[in-house]
């Protein structure tokens, strides 16, 4: 699970002051982190996501390649 708080608080403390190297370095992976989380999760819906035709049919939503 990513630590929703811990992201904010970095974020507001880095419109105030200066982030140490550190805390730059987690900003950016809990950043990564919450982005890769929420990729994951939009996938795993549309994966589950079907279409109906005129006909009633249900077709899955289809991966493209890029």
């Amino acid at each position: 699970m990513v630590d929703i708080d811990r992201i904010n608080y970095l974020s507001r403390k880095s419109r105030i002051t200066k982030l140490s190297p550190e805390e730059k370095e987690e900003q950016q992976k809990l950043r990564q982190k919450y982005i890769d989380s929420v990729k994951n999760s939009l996938t795993a819906q549309l994966e589950n996501t079907y279409v109906v035709d005129e006909k009633g049919t249900k077709c899955p939503i289809i991966k493209k390649d890029n």
